[in-house]
């Protein structure tokens, strides 16, 4: 699914009505250096999630630290997915890919933890996912991660849905 396709899919998610909270992923310095001098710049990425299925990333860039957060924090609001989560696991494995980054995860029984890169992590802590495995390959790029990460859960299905599209009764989906 593409990012433009997953952005409209979720435009009816109101940031009002949640209590999102953020969590850095990474500050990128940017150097340009001129007859003056060097000037430095920076570039934030920051994912926002309620922990309760609703996440989004955002990217700032300013000449200061905490202007580029901020302006990263606002641009997240705006890129909300809701996500299915169920007894805090994904209800089935994927994988998505974003430029060089490859992400693979799968649901974990209670207890496992979020077994997942920095990047990755990060993401499904603002979703609200406490048991996962996840794997990364490729790029260890934060953004691409962010990224993929983001693509692969907003491409989660839960059984109700399936089972809605179908137009099926719930006992069909698991029975056949």
């Amino acid at each position: 699914m593409a990012m433009a396709e997953m952005n409209n899919k979720n435009k009816d998610i109101r940031t009002t009505d949640l209590e999102l909270k953020d969590r850095l992923v990474a500050i990128n310095r940017v150097t340009k250096v001129t007859k003056g001098g060097r000037h430095f710049s920076f570039a934030a990425i920051v994912v926002v999630g309620d922990e309760k299925g609703v996440v989004g990333y955002g990217l700032g860039k300013a000449n200061e630290v905490t202007t580029a957060i901020s302006k990263a924090i606002e641009d997240a609001k705006k890129n909300l997915v809701k996500v299915p989560v169920y007894n805090n696991t994904i209800p089935h494995e994927q994988t998505a890919k974003f430029g060089g980054a490859e992400v693979f995860m799968k649901p974990a029984a209670p207890g496992t933890g979020v077994k997942a890169g920095g990047a990755m992590r990060a993401v499904f802590e603002s979703v609200g996912i406490h048991n996962v495995l996840a794997k990364s390959k490729g790029s260890s790029n934060p953004h691409n991660l962010v990224k993929a990460t983001i693509a692969a859960l907003a491409q989660m299905r839960d059984a109700y849905t399936v089972a809605g599209l179908r137009g099926v009764p719930m006992n069909k989906v698991f029975n056949g």
